[in-house]
């Protein structure tokens, strides 16, 4: 009853999109094998990894392979969190390491896997008055927009992006405030579209950006380490599935087929393949000749443990 009035609330539509699949294979069972054939599976997700259009597009091949329907909840990753942290979510789908650390070690969530990643960029109006075009330190150029008192917009939602953006600017030796700096609470798409009204600067992850540059006057300014610009704009994602020993409700079952199939070559190439107007949006992080088994836990983690 708690998860049917939360969908409710938040308005939550079915993903059916049925356009351009890649055909995904990993070893998975016949469509309904694994015992979920008419189940939900309820993710909660970034507003970027939605709005961008890659879950519209990778979905209903695993929904037709398992007969099962994905209600995926866009919002940030600290609202996504703590939607599955109150039992209102079987799976987690976010880019904020940090926060999925901490979400794991007070025993929410389990079986972590890096998904995929692109990076984030600072953009802006093309006149660029605080003249940060081509900086190759994003902490430098936060110095001069804040310097200049240029319009920035924050996201101020505590996202993903948010918590990057206030990582940022704590690295510049920078505690913006003041009429420049403005606060929206909103999604990426709306920081994009405010920041462009106002001829103002905002930091983006770029598959948001690509996937709105054509409704937009802003450009790219500070390139992320994927143009080669720095690392510390990296922008990696996980996924994990939500702790059925905490909440007895989460579909575990259909979580670990969805994280299993998600991470399968099959999947991982469908997410290196979508583009959008000819440019790719997230790059595949979950197979690797060299694993990082990292992933699967909090950061620390061993060495903590070897302290008890």
């Amino acid at each position: 009853m708690q998860r049917r009035k939360f969908l409710q609330g938040v308005g939550l539509a079915a993903i059916a999109s049925t356009a351009g699949c890649t055909q995904l294979t990993g070893g998975q069972t016949e469509s309904g094998g694994a015992g979920v054939s008419g189940e939900t599976l309820t993710l909660t997700t970034t507003t970027s990894t939605y709005d961008t259009g890659l879950l519209d597009e990778i979905h209903p091949q695993f929904e037709e392979m398992y007969d099962v329907t994905v209600d995926a909840v866009a919002q940030g990753t600290g609202a996504a969190l703590e939607t599955a942290r109150n039992g209102d979510s079987d799976i987690v789908m976010v880019h904020a390491r940090g926060l999925e650390d901490e979400f794991m070690r007070n025993g929410y969530g389990i079986n972590r896997r890096d998904l995929m990643f692109n990076d984030f960029v600072i953009v802006g109006p093309e006149d660029d008055p605080a003249g940060i075009e081509g900086m190759g330190s994003a902490t430098e150029a936060l110095q001069a927009i804040a310097e200049a008192e240029a319009a920035f917009v924050s996201r101020g939602d505590n996202s993903g992006t948010h918590t990057k953006e206030l990582n940022l600017w704590e690295a510049a030796g920078v505690e913006p405030g003041g009429d420049w700096y403005q606060e929206i609470g909103a999604g990426m798409g709306e920081a994009l579209n405010n920041a462009n009204q106002q001829g103002a600067y905002t930091l983006s992850d770029r598959g948001t950006f690509i996937s709105q540059r054509s409704e937009i006057d802003l450009v790219i300014l500070v390139q992320g380490p994927i143009e080669g610009g720095p690392e510390l704009l990296s922008n990696p994602y996980g996924i994990l599935a939500v702790n059925p020993a905490v909440h007895e409700d989460a579909n575990y079952d259909l979580a670990m087929a969805y994280i299993g199939w998600i991470t399968s070559p099959g999947a991982q190439d469908a997410i290196a393949n979508y583009e959008m107007n000819g440019e790719q949006l997230f790059y595949p992080r979950a197979l690797s000749e060299d694993p990082d088994f990292q992933q699967y836990v909090p950061e620390g983690w061993s060495s903590d443990s070897d302290s008890e």
